[in-house]
């Protein structure tokens, strides 16, 4: 199976909006990114629009269906963001837990405790064509939950196996590695696609990215602090070779 990356461009806007400026543009690094040999482009419309903004979803949506390629639009399981989407058809949305206190997306969504309503909001994006995606740990309940609620995809949350890696704890790292090797062949085997994501840099992407049930890998952070120092495209290129190794190496393994 191949391994497909899509580029978060959301902290293009974060750098954007620290300044109340119009740039950089968040539709610039996603045109860069997909010249580089990104597969697709994910951006979060937050309710409290910390950085993506309505307007950027409209020009992303325009950009991606021009270049044939998908735009992953993240949203919380709201009303407003569901009425969003709808009027925005993108190629996928993937719901997500949210809270405006956060720094960032902290853990996977509850499935099990808010199941009529995502099933709800997942039954109302398939009527526009949406794949939906579910970002969840690698909890064997929350996968079949989320299999039972309509989704199509889920995306593995691997913030707490990247946290631990870096961190050099070993054991701890092994064990989560582990609960992610067995969600995705567990959602594999349910009929899901499997996708993975948060906080992935390059020490950490080539073993998530041997995990075979795997189908693409979203990254956003990293990349964009990156480029920072050696550009956009080198970053992607970088990335794009450690998961293409991994995959080597998977077959060889074989």
């Amino acid at each position: 199976m191949s391994l497909r990356l899509g580029v978060n461009i959301d902290h293009v806007a974060t750098i954007r909006n620290a300044r109340g400026a119009s740039y950089p543009e968040p539709v610039r690094a996603a045109e860069l990114a997909l010249i580089a040999g990104a597969d697709g482009i994910t951006a979060h419309l937050r309710e409290d629009r910390r950085h993506i903004s309505d307007a950027d979803i409209a020009v992303l949506t325009d950009l991606c269906h021009k270049r044939g390629k998908p735009l992953n639009f993240e949203m919380a399981v709201t009303d407003e963001m569901v009425g969003i989407a709808l009027n925005a058809r993108p190629h996928a949305a993937c719901l997500v837990p949210e809270r405006r206190e956060e720094v960032t997306t902290e853990g996977g969504l509850d499935v099990i405790k808010g199941q009529n309503r995502i099933a709800d909001a997942t039954a109302r994006l398939r009527t526009v064509g949406a794949r939906v995606s579910l970002f969840i740990e690698p909890d064997p309940d929350q996968i079949r939950a989320s299999a039972a609620a309509g989704a199509q995809v889920v995306e593995l949350h691997t913030g707490a196996y990247c946290d631990a890696a870096r961190a050099g704890e070993d054991a701890r790292a092994g064990a989560i590695l582990q609960r992610l090797k067995a969600g995705a062949a567990l959602a594999h085997d349910l009929g899901l696609e499997v996708h993975a994501g948060h906080g992935i840099d390059y020490a950490t992407v080539k073993p998530i990215a041997a995990i075979p049930q795997i189908a693409e890998l979203n990254i956003g952070h990293f990349l964009i602090g990156e480029a920072i120092f050696v550009g956009l495209p080198e970053a992607i290129h970088r990335m794009r070779s450690l998961m293409d190794a991994a995959r080597v190496e998977l077959e060889v393994m074989a």
